[in-house]
């Protein structure tokens, strides 16, 4: 089958997958990694009655939810070097890092969301067992909100995987990034290239591999609600 498509298909295919979806992986799983720990820490702390912490969580959320993420990695990226030199980052590393203060944001808040809507009985009744705080969520509350968590959580991971594509803007080679160098290099004369854009093509099948990973992903987060919630 391959070799009835034209020459400049195979080398650019095998560039892509190879090195660009390869990275958007990597980037979304260390992203969903750091956003689940974080945000699940700062979405339990959050239901703790204690203003200070309280203020300090409510502001780490609203300003990395609000921030477009793109300004984030500009930052992050860009700015951060400025401050210190021990605070450059690799475009990944950086990706990582941006994905993650935003995604933690949102699994904060839906942590918070889900442990509160526990009714309080089974708080009660949990410290009528000799739990304490600690034991109450860890034995009692979170089992239960985690069913609640689990399809924004999905939905989560989607938006985390879309959004990689904005480290293509600081020179990252994820899935979208060696989607455009191969078609500037296709667009380049003889030996560099053929000498013809091939944006439609490219950008095309960039569209279609991002469907089939997000499709079954957003139906899994649909099926999960109905079940869970």
């Amino acid at each position: 089958m391959l070799a009835l498509l034209p020459s400049w298909v195979d080398p650019t295919a095998h560039y892509i997958i190879h090195q660009g979806l390869t990275n958007t992986l990597k980037i979304a799983a260390g992203a969903l990694f750091g956003s689940l720990v974080v945000g699940i820490v700062l979405g339990v702390l959050l239901t703790i009655d204690f203003l200070p912490t309280r203020a300090l969580i409510r502001l780490y959320i609203e300003v990395w939810r609000g921030l477009p993420i793109i300004v984030t990695l500009f930052m992050i990226y860009f700015f951060a070097p400025s401050l210190s030199p021990r605070l450059t980052f690799y475009w990944s590393t950086a990706g990582i890092v941006g994905l993650t203060l935003w995604g933690s944001a949102q699994v904060a808040e839906a942590t918070r969301g889900a442990v509160a809507s526990i009714p309080r009985e089974q708080h009660e009744a949990a410290a009528a067992l000799g739990f304490g705080w600690v034991g109450r969520h860890a034995f009692v509350v979170f089992p239960q909100a985690l069913r609640r968590l689990l399809p924004p959580l999905v939905t989560l991971l989607v938006g985390i995987i879309q959004n990689t594509t904005l480290v293509a803007v600081i020179g990252g080679s994820d899935l979208l990034g060696t989607a455009i160098r191969q078609n500037e290099r296709l667009a380049a004369y003889p030996p560099i290239g053929i000498g013809q854009i091939k944006a439609f093509e490219i950008l095309g099948a960039i569209m279609v591999a991002f469907f089939v990973i997000s499709f079954p992903l957003t139906r899994l987060s649909a099926y999960l609600e109905k079940r869970l919630v």
